[in-house]
């Protein structure tokens, strides 16, 4: 659980997270990042870390092309986000800025929002192509929100945000975010608030100049299928795949030629989720993290909405 200047209550009021503070901001689901690294909950392996996992079983858990690609580090990282204020005005580099500039991975990532306060928004792009010159100028004129594209989002909306997109979550959405695991955000503009010790905290304007996209684009919402029963493809991109399986029975998958660990995060309902070692209970606002060995998936339940993320 991570404590946020914008964060709230929502992580403990509607999926039980064991947050202490009103100002709960993420739950860390499922990662590998050093200092938050998740840890098995039950049966014979509760306690471990999951990059001891990584480490004892290899490809079993990650999957023979996912351990070529990223070695032992973990790809994925899957986070709650609670915003009861507006996040501060945001991108993140692209793999090649990331790699030279901070030894790390670009950071893509998608949102589905889970809930959200009537009207509640999400800051996605420009709303003209802008220049670099204009961009400085509204910094410096604290014009920049007049640049920006807003969009008003109900429950089920799914947004890609690619690097070097501006972006924000407004106060009132709570999302599911997956994303490439790196920690590396260019903070660009934060509303000139303070944080509890009275500092504004860093911004980051002149690292973010040549990593921003500065022409306007529609290519952010993500227009997925919702068929009951079978698999619907959301993202498809180079670091995640994502599907939407809205269940009101129970599924089987072959997944014996996937070569991919399988994470499922519950975005509605309740799922008993088997797979050839044995099963385990999801209930709205759970990750579970089934490994690469797996041949067969089965998903019992009478009612839910899934997010199913592979590589």
């Amino acid at each position: 659980m991570k404590d946020r200047l914008w964060g709230g209550e929502k992580l403990k009021t509607l999926f039980s997270k064991p947050s202490e503070t009103i100002t709960t901001g993420e739950s860390w689901e499922l990662s590998g990042v050093l200092g938050d690294v998740s840890i098995v909950s039950n049966g014979e392996l509760s306690g471990k870390s999951l990059n001891e996992l990584i480490e004892e079983y290899g490809k079993d858990l990650m999957g023979d092309n996912v351990l070529q690609r990223f070695g032992k580090e973990f790809p994925i990282l899957v986070k709650l986000i609670d915003a009861k204020r507006d996040l501060s005005i945001q991108l993140h580099p692209n793999d090649a800025l990331a790699k030279e500039r901070h030894n790390s991975f670009g950071k893509t990532e998608m949102w589905h929002v889970m809930d959200a306060d009537l009207g509640a928004k999400l800051i996605v792009g420009f709303n003209k192509d802008v220049t670099m010159e204009e961009y400085s100028k509204s910094l410096e004129d604290d014009t920049l929100l007049d640049l920006l594209n807003y969009e008003e989002v109900t429950p089920g909306d799914t947004f890609f945000i690619n690097t070097g997109k501006i972006h924000a979550i407004g106060g009132g959405v709570l999302l599911a975010e997956i994303q490439q695991t790196s920690d590396i955000t260019y903070r660009v503009f934060d509303f000139n608030r303070k944080d509890k010790d009275g500092n504004l905290r860093e911004l980051h304007t002149e690292l973010a100049l040549d990593a921003i996209d500065y022409e306007r684009k529609d290519d952010f919402k993500v227009d997925y299928p919702k068929s009951l029963n079978t698999i619907n493809t959301m993202v498809d991109c180079p670091y995640f795949k994502t599907n939407f399986l809205k269940l009101t029975q129970d599924m089987i998958q072959d997944v014996s030629q996937r070569d991919s660990f399988t994470i499922y995060v519950c975005a509605q309902g309740r799922a008993e989720i088997f797979n050839d070692g044995g099963s385990a209970i999801i209930n709205k606002g759970e990750t579970l993290l089934l490994p690469a060995a797996s041949t067969r998936i089965e998903i019992g339940t009478a009612k839910a909405e899934l997010l199913e993320v592979t590589i």
